[in-house]
């Protein structure tokens, strides 16, 4: 485990399975992560059949010092619950609503733009990326966006973020002790919302359209419905997970269009720039995007998944074996460890050809191996928040793409994994904004959709 961690913190965590793959054996090799024996399964076959084991032969594992930061939720609860409660969440981050919503992402995105970019010469993007997205999970999940009541959870959600994967010391001074404290406060506040939203739809009939209102009407299978803690347990959980692994994602994007030189940057520019133009131009002024814009960036999509490939937000997760079972030849006792990892395919050869290279036209040629290409993981388990991601990121890109270009300010910042890429330095950048403002398209912009 200190191996992994020394390698994560210099933005080597690669390093350390392709060593083992190549020591001992490239599927399936035994090593110590969590502090017990643990099986690390390698390859898109290895991928998939993790991704279709689930229940049968492993169980999803995650440390059970998160069930005190996120009580009730999905992401705690045992397999059959789990999957019931995971269903109805799903449904309301499938992409038919996130089309509904594609206007008020974009709504809060320039408000955030406007109160944050716009004015300042340089900025900690990390910091900003990381508010935004806090926004964004405001208003899709609550309705909220009065900054009023953002700005003390925002405090308190800063301080759960950064013990969620620290050791689960519960003692005071702790970051984990203080960010179940801070759980706790949010916790309090989202059943206050959830409350005055029961109150309101008693009272007027309906309710804004968000998190909340969708989980307190849906129903799991067995025709349950949540209680107010199991919404607010769900949406505090979702607001984290989508926050870290979207802030990271969305980090990276900015960091990965300007650090790429050369004829490679310029090809990509050029094929970007006529998407830009078309959207730009069919637009009046003030107007959102809608769905059929984001549609449009089907080549922008490209460019982020293929900074999910080079710098995936999660390294992977764990299993716990069921049951005895062999793969590859190999026997798994009962109760192991079962680690998958992105790494095992994401920066192999055989899967993506000069796996270095940053190349968003490979994901448009059919030779995509499946399971080969996981930041959202796999199977019944897999992200509930994909296409969220998939709107919230693409939004961001947008405006800024829009207002400025940028410059880093340390080209050479080493991005540490803890336990997602992150910028020690808060990713600072130089801002230089378009001279002819938001609706004309600068011919000299050098990032894109």
């Amino acid at each position: 485990m200190l191996e992994l961690w020394s390698l994560a913190r210099l933005g080597k965590q690669s390093e350390f399975v392709d060593k083992r793959r190549k020591k001992y054996n490239e599927d399936i090799f035994k090593t110590s992560i969590v502090g017990g024996k643990t099986i690390v399964i390698c390859g898109s076959a290895g991928n998939k059949f993790i991704f279709t084991s689930e229940k049968r032969l492993v169980l999803t594992w995650w440390p059970t010092s998160l069930k005190k930061l996120f009580g009730d939720s999905f992401f705690t609860a045992p397999y059959d619950e789990a999957i019931r409660t995971c269903k109805v969440v799903t449904s309301f981050l499938q992409q038919e609503v996130m089309d509904q919503l594609v206007e008020r992402f974009d709504k809060t995105c320039k408000k955030c733009i406007e109160h944050d970019w716009i004015g300042n010469s340089e900025v900690l993007a990390f910091s900003l990326i990381k508010k935004y997205a806090f926004c964004i999970a405001c208003d899709m999940f609550t309705s909220i966006d009065d900054p009023n009541w953002q700005a003390p959870i925002l405090k308190e959600f800063n301080v759960l973020v950064k013990g969620v994967f620290q050791p689960p010391i519960y003692f005071p001074g702790t970051r984990y002790y203080k960010a179940v404290k801070a759980a706790g406060v949010i916790r309090k506040e989202l059943v206050k919302v959830v409350e005055r939203k029961r109150e309101m739809k008693n009272s007027h009939g309906k309710v804004d359209k968000d998190l909340i209102s969708h989980l307190m009407d849906a129903k799991d299978d067995n025709g349950k419905l949540l209680n107010n803690k199991e919404i607010a347990d769900n949406v505090l959980l979702l607001m984290e997970a989508g926050h870290d692994t979207s802030s990271s994602a969305m980090m990276m994007l900015i960091k990965y269009l300007r650090v790429l030189q050369g004829t490679q940057h310029s090809y990509l520019i050029k094929k970007g720039e006529s998407i830009t133009k078309g959207i730009i131009a069919q637009k009046k002024a003030g107007e959102l995007l809608n769905k059929n814009d984001i549609q449009k960036m089907n080549y922008s999509w490209n460019v982020v998944k293929e900074v999910l490939r080079l710098s995936p937000p999660l390294q992977g997760t764990f299993r716990k074996a069921k049951v005895d079972f062999t793969y590859a030849g190999f026997s798994i006792p009962k109760d192991w460890m079962v680690w998958w990892t992105t790494n095992s395919t994401h920066s192999d050869p055989r899967y993506f050809p000069n796996p270095e290279k940053f190349d968003p036209e490979r994901f448009d040629r059919d030779t995509i191996t499946p399971h080969s290409f996981v930041p959202f993981g796999g199977g019944p388990r897999m992200c509930p928040g994909k296409e969220f991601a998939h709107v919230e990121i693409l939004v961001l890109l947008h405006n800024l793409v829009k207002n400025f270009r940028w410059e880093l300010v340390y080209p050479d910042e080493i991005i540490s994994v803890d336990p997602m890429p992150t910028s020690p330095k808060g990713l600072p950048v130089y801002l230089y904004p378009h001279s002819k403002g938001l609706h004309h398209f600068n011919a000299n912009l050098k990032y894109f959709h």
